[in-house]
């Protein structure tokens, strides 16, 4: 029990010196602000001096950063960390179709560092302005022609203010006589888009490509699956996530989000709409017979109806039970003129016609159960039964659903190299967003993952690094707060030792049964004492009667001197059969005025 009591003292101490701590902690800055501007005339030096000392958090390992370079051949790479848009080409088209206070490309872009960078020199594209068309583009060292190489797109996006509605997606534009990246706009062709859009809480990842049709010469855009990974932390989190789309020339793709597979599959299997049309179609000239019987069920024509049915039995029929309730006012209107009201001064009856009060609740029927003519309530009819239909039965006429029949597709086609898409030479960014300054950075298109790897490792890899390291650990972060909160230590010091204490109390408070010195020493019996001398004493009898039984079996047959001085022996037990109940009572009646002496 005193060690309960010590552990509570103990924690409660600990709780009352946090918050004294926190009190002084309180009363000290206000001090602080007192001596500030009592001493404001002396000089800066003494208001440094006023200001309490804190401890600051160990410097975080530092990350340096250096602009990425490629480690092998690339068609594109652009860090943007000179600082300058050189290589780059601002839109300057107009959409169709548009307003012209909207249809302008006139967004403004910009070479910016990073909100919050954890990377000075770190540059990237900053998208700047918001509700605004924004299109910009740049050409590739040379055009990529899809042949026995796989393509690989990567770039970093940051959505630093979050993202409401918008895109932040690619356009690897196709390689055409006409292609004017000054004139870039949404229908300008392109071969790929691929990148993250959002608009309301539809999170998408994009990935479409323009399919040649080989008959008709047309394109047509195919989108791949949507992925089954969640996506709103990409767009929520306000980090820098790399996004890279693999596309093999075995027609298989993969999509990867910050080096993790979000989505994959083929080309040929898993776009929407497929690229090979199908190698039947619906006959467009095929017409359903007149006779043809589409009804699975009939009304019986066998079946009559009753004669009691009722058609014209109302659904609902006053209650003949109700009773109007007393102090219903029947001769009170629900709603009377409002005697306060005035008419207006500029109120003309030729005009408006003549002037009437606007109407108010009667004050008479707020107290009564109701005013006007009173009305039985309407229950549901028992009686009513509606139309009358026949049942319905099977029709055996029934011929099922018709469909017209399949024919050969006209414009069938079966084109199993879809990865042979339409070469590209130059990357765009054709966006409306919601939301500004949007970050881009880090581009490349290469043949080769590891080249891809390396440069995404001296980008992507140090921003992430970076960030780590001046994130503080979780113990560094308990005590940050603490800092700022001393009645935090209240809870730190209540997670740690509550469960101690719990621990100590259960293991170490078990019952303990009270010795007989304990007890007062009185001549009223003890019971605990008097049930244990009584377990003795029942021992020793039966012990004793024990050794009787054998001595009375192993002198059976002996002679008289023997029977006599067994005989004796009988005696002698029973004198000690006689000598625990006067133990016993010797126990219980302790004083000595009721002690006997014991006969010899």
């Amino acid at each position: 029990m005193e060690l309960k009591w010590l552990l509570y003292v103990t924690l409660l101490a600990l709780g009352t010196l946090a918050v004294q701590a926190h009190d002084m902690d309180d009363d000290n800055d206000g001090d602080d602000v007192v001596d500030i501007e009592d001493d404001l005339d002396d000089g800066t030096e003494e208001v440094e001096e006023s200001k309490p000392e804190t401890s600051t958090a160990p410097p975080a390992p530092k990350v340096t950063y250096r602009p990425p370079v490629p480690t092998g051949e690339v068609y594109f790479a652009e860090s943007f960390d000179k600082g300058t848009l050189d290589g780059w080409i601002l839109s300057r088209a107009k959409k169709d179709d548009t307003d012209d206070e909207i249809a302008k490309y006139d967004g403004k872009w910009e070479v910016q560092d990073m909100k919050d960078t954890k990377l000075p020199g770190d540059k990237g594209l900053v998208l700047v302005t918001r509700a605004k068309h924004h299109a910009i583009s740049s050409k590739l060292s040379k055009p990529f022609v899809f042949d026995t190489k796989p393509l690989i797109i990567q770039y970093e996006v940051n959505f630093q203010n979050g993202i409401e509605c918008g895109g932040a997606y690619v356009k690897l534009l196709s390689k055409t006589p006409e292609l004017n990246l000054d004139q870039f706009h949404d229908k300008t062709p392109y071969t790929i888009m691929f990148g993250p859009d959002k608009c309301g809480e539809d999170y998408k990842l994009h990935f479409i490509f323009r399919h040649k049709n080989p008959k008709t010469g047309k394109y047509e855009e195919k989108h791949a699956k949507r992925p089954d990974a969640d996506l709103k932390t990409y767009f929520t989190d306000k980090k820098t996530h790399l996004y890279t789309l693999v596309l093999n020339p075995d027609n298989s793709f993969e999509i990867l989000v910050d080096q993790t597979v979000v989505n994959s599959g083929n080309l040929l299997n898993d776009m929407s709409p497929p690229v090979n049309p199908p190698r039947e179609i619906e006959d467009p000239n095929d017409q359903k017979p007149e006779d043809w019987d589409e009804r699975p069920k009939i009304p019986d024509p066998d079946a009559v109806k009753p004669d009691d049915w009722d058609e014209d039995a109302p659904a609902k029929i006053a209650d003949e039970n109700a009773v109007k309730p007393e102090g219903w006012l029947d001769h009170e209107p629900e709603y009377v003129a409002d005697p306060d009201a005035e008419k207006p001064e500029d109120w003309d009856e030729d005009m408006d016609g003549e002037w009437e009060a606007p109407q108010i609740a009667n004050p008479k029927c707020e107290t009564a159960p109701g005013c006007g003519t009173w009305q039985r309530p309407m229950i549901d009819n028992p009686n009513y039964k509606g139309k009358w239909k026949p049942p319905m039965i099977d029709n055996v006429n029934y011929q099922g659903i018709w469909k017209p029949r399949k024919i050969p597709n006209p414009d069938f086609f079966e084109d199993f190299e879809p990865f042979k898409m339409t070469p590209f030479s130059a990357v765009g960014l054709e966006l409306w967003s919601m939301t500004s300054d949007i970050f881009f950075d880090n581009f490349i298109i290469c043949t080769e993952r590891a080249v891809a790897d390396d440069w995404a490792s001296d980008g992507w890899g140090l921003k992430k690094a970076a960030d780590g390291a001046a994130e503080p650990g979780v113990v560094g972060q308990m005590m940050a707060a603490a800092e700022e909160r001393p009645w935090l230590w209240v809870v730190y010091i209540l997670t740690v030792a509550l469960p101690v204490f719990l621990v100590v109390l259960f293991c170490c408070s078990g019952k303990k049964q009270p010795s007989a010195a304990e007890y007062k020493k009185t001549d009223a019996p003890q019971p605990d004492v008097m049930d244990e001398e009584k377990e003795e004493e029942k021992d020793k009898v039966d012990k004793e009667e024990e050794e009787e039984e054998e001595a009375n079996e192993e002198k059976l047959g002996s002679d008289a001197d023997i029977g006599s001085a067994s005989q004796e022996e009988e005696e002698e037990e029973e004198e000690d059969d006689r000598k625990p109940a006067s133990e016993e009572e010797e126990t219980v009646n302790r004083s000595p005025r009721n002690r006997k002496p014991r006969k010899d």
